[in-house]
């Protein structure tokens, strides 16, 4: 498998830290979205971000923002979609997902999904630690973007469901911590202590 295109998913409403874009929320010398980055920039061969509304917000990292194509918030899923077009257009075959509130996932995080797919054979890989399957966190396959368009556009919104249906598989990962994604204003203070 050649290297995938990497997609930051970025189009969540942030409700439960008020609104806005929580990966331009300060951590470190940086922002939480900056940390995704650099995490994700070294595993695959480019990277798009997936967001919607204004794309100017993000202009310091010099990336594509590509927009959600299903109308209204169809959850992450929409944004794999998006990802997935974005992707074919630039002649990839797979594209590997990734939070943009999830500043410390592994670094071997694209490895261990492909090795996955590989070893049963399969086209879609998400990440799963002890406490269960991380579903923004996978490997998907340009070729199954139409089947996804279809899902949606047929209400289908949970991440899993489709996923099983496709006979996706998990690779799994050793540290529940690295899956850690700041929701509220007390995990941005626990991301900042586990810098």
């Amino acid at each position: 498998m050649k290297q995938p295109l990497g997609v930051i998913l970025a189009g969540g409403q942030a409700t439960r830290m008020g609104g806005g874009d929580k990966g331009l929320l300060p951590l470190g010398n940086g922002t939480i979205l900056g940390h995704v980055i650099a995490r994700l920039e070294p595993q695959v061969a480019g990277i798009a971000l997936n967001a919607n509304g204004d794309p100017a917000r993000f202009g310091e990292f010099g990336l594509p923002v590509v927009s959600d194509s299903i109308a209204g918030f169809a959850g992450p899923l929409s944004g794999v979609l998006a990802g997935l077009d974005w992707a074919a257009a630039q002649g990839a075959n797979h594209i590997v997902t990734a939070a943009a509130d999830t500043p410390f996932f592994p670094c071997d995080l694209v490895p261990r999904l492909i090795l996955a797919a590989e070893n049963t054979g399969t086209d879609i890989a998400l990440a799963r630690t002890s406490d269960g399957r991380h579903p923004t966190f996978g490997l998907w396959p340009t070729a199954l973007r139409d089947d996804l368009r279809a899902a949606l556009k047929d209400g289908l919104r949970k991440v899993v469901m489709w996923t099983d249906k496709h006979n996706g598989t998990t690779a799994q990962f050793p540290d529940d911590a690295a899956f850690f994604n700041v929701n509220t204003p007390d995990d941005l203070a626990t991301a900042q202590a586990m810098l």
